[in-house]
């Protein structure tokens, strides 16, 4: 009985799917905001990355409530699994000379490598978000490699996590100082495809960069250990 619900709702979602993408065919759409954005993104925001301009310029309050789910998604994580005795790790087996070796050695490349993609966000594909996922994917994988490394430093990644938090919402404020909506882009746009353009978008990536690297490697951290 319980399978013959399950196939009948999968059957309506279905319909109902179908129907929705018949009113509304990909890659026909005729939005004017679409248009807007193609046409008046590199003008009026510096970025030559049109997603980058859309994300933190046009729609910097979604951003915003991203980087506030992603925040939250990690505290009720810690809030799971705190205890109050020391939690130690236990049980480690040594991994292979191959991924220890490769760990020591990877680390510092990947990390430059999650650098580079939140610094050009506003001029390549990319962003914070990446970049700092790029950057938690060094730390995870030194956690299965170096089975020597004592663990991250929770205070220094807690301070990095808030101070990027703080610089987003600073920015976004001071643009409603100055201009009078938040997230204003209120510094010098620069010439498009210069590393030193798009005004406070490249700011803002490196502030989510280093908030959502830290939060992800907090949370890698957290399921690594045990009571």
């Amino acid at each position: 009985m319980r399978k013959a619900v399950s196939f009948i709702l999968v059957v309506i979602i279905a319909i109902g799917i179908g129907f929705s993408l018949q009113e509304v065919p990909f890659g026909k759409t005729k939005s004017e905001v679409r248009k807007y954005y193609l046409e008046k993104g590199i003008e009026q925001t510096g970025a030559t990355n049109i997603v980058t301009s859309v994300v933190v310029s046009y729609r910097g309050f979604d951003t915003l409530g991203e980087v506030t789910v992603l925040f939250i998604a990690a505290i009720g994580l810690s809030a799971v699994l705190y205890r109050k005795e020391e939690r130690v790790k236990k049980g480690v087996r040594k991994s292979s000379l191959i991924l220890y070796t490769g760990c020591r050695f990877l680390f510092p490349l990947i990390i430059l490598f999650g650098a580079y993609i939140f610094i050009h966000g506003h001029l390549t594909p990319g962003g914070g978000f990446q970049g700092g996922a790029v950057i938690a994917s060094a730390f995870l994988l030194t956690m299965l490699g170096c089975w020597r490394w004592g663990g991250i430093n929770r205070n220094r990644f807690k301070i990095t996590e808030s101070l990027s938090g703080l610089i987003f919402v600073v920015i976004g404020l001071l643009g409603l100082l100055y201009g009078g909506y938040f997230l204003l882009n209120y510094l010098p746009k620069g010439m498009p495809n210069e590393l030193f353009s798009a005004g406070i978008i490249p700011i803002i990536y490196i502030a989510i960069g280093f908030k959502v690297g830290s939060e992800i490697t907090g949370i890698i951290d957290n399921m690594t250990r045990s009571g």
